[in-house]
């Protein structure tokens, strides 16, 4: 399983990647396209929408099941991986090249209560 050190991770399996415009990309990490098998289908967020910290934005489907993907802070959804939503195989491919989307968050200072890689991993572990 890879956990880039760089990125900050939920507790429900998103990745989240600090932009140099202050904005926020997600996506879901390696373990969770791993438990989820093939990716079949993606519901992206509605651009220019505010979510909650933890409010179910997405959704995700695999051969296997389908999952919510959860806002990892609160803020508003400013763009949306449209090329994934129609190839969402990339998931599998490489979960970390394949940003869904990107929010820009209430309150920056939010990611700093995510989980760093080390305690991610340990928390996919169990």
């Amino acid at each position: 399983m890879k956990t880039p050190e760089q990125l900050k991770y939920t507790q429900t399996h998103e990745w989240v990647a600090s932009e140099a415009d202050g904005t926020l990309a997600v996506g879901i990490t390696d373990h969770a396209q791993e438990v989820l098998g093939d990716i079949v289908f993606l519901e992206l967020p509605v651009v220019g929408k505010r979510y909650a910290q933890g409010e179910a934005c997405a959704v995700i489907e695999s051969v296997k099941a389908a999952s919510d993907i959860n806002m990892p802070v609160a803020g508003v959804v400013v763009a949306a991986n449209d090329a994934l939503a129609q190839s969402p195989e990339q998931v599998n491919a490489d979960a970390y090249a394949a940003w869904m989307f990107r929010i820009k968050p209430d309150n920056a200072g939010d990611i700093g209560n995510l989980m760093d890689a080390a305690a991610y991993a340990g928390h996919a572990a169990k």
